[in-house]
């Protein structure tokens, strides 16, 4: 098996085990076991459980700012009903069998005091999340003084619909950030006024 094949087979086996019992749950060994790749070879692509852990989350955050993007994309309108979309996404993703949460909060939780190489990893998808919807923001002309309580909006619904086990807080964070972009007025300049 050559490198590149090890190297997903270890990442395919690694990031299910941690995100369905936690990183510190999971042992090198079962790994090793899942994923058909002898340890001296995991040793060879990982020299750590750390440079694991962390190449998951690359990995992760590479998947998922990627479809999110695709998702809100594709959605006909204009680019109020792209933000709108941030949250219908997040719902389908809270429908998955498997949702277990947010993989790098979840991580932050186990490893931030212990790696913080991992905590580096999750405040830069945390800080690419925000500067998407940033973005996004921006094309609809809104307020950047939005941006935040549409992100809070929906890192909390991720969070909520993790500790609940329902998809719900999806549909609540949209209605929220509904409101958030229907209440925002433009400032009114001084040419307007005259």
């Amino acid at each position: 098996m050559d490198r590149a094949e090890a190297e997903v087979r270890l990442l395919d086996a690694a990031e299910e085990l941690f995100y369905e019992r936690g990183i510190q749950a999971v042992g090198m060994d079962q790994v090793r076991a899942a994923s058909g790749v002898s340890l001296k070879r995991l040793y060879q692509v990982y020299p750590s459980k750390s440079e694991l852990v962390l190449a998951c989350l690359e990995r992760r955050d590479r998947r998922w700012r990627s479809r999110l993007a695709e998702y809100a994309e594709s959605v006909p309108g204009g680019v109020v009903e792209r933000v709108l979309a941030v949250y219908d996404w997040l719902y389908e993703w809270f429908c998955e069998p498997d949702f277990r949460g947010c993989a790098f909060i979840n991580s932050f939780g186990e490893l931030r005091a212990a790696d913080p190489a991992v905590a580096d990893a999750v405040r830069a998808h945390k800080s690419a999340f925000h500067a998407y919807m940033a973005g996004l923001v921006a094309a609809a002309g809104e307020s950047g003084q939005t941006v935040g309580p549409l992100v809070l909006l929906a890192e909390g619904a991720i969070t909520t619909a993790a500790i609940t086990g329902s998809p719900e807080p999806a549909r609540q964070a949209r209605l929220g950030a509904a409101q958030l972009l229907a209440a925002w007025q433009p400032p009114v300049t001084r040419q307007e006024e005259g």
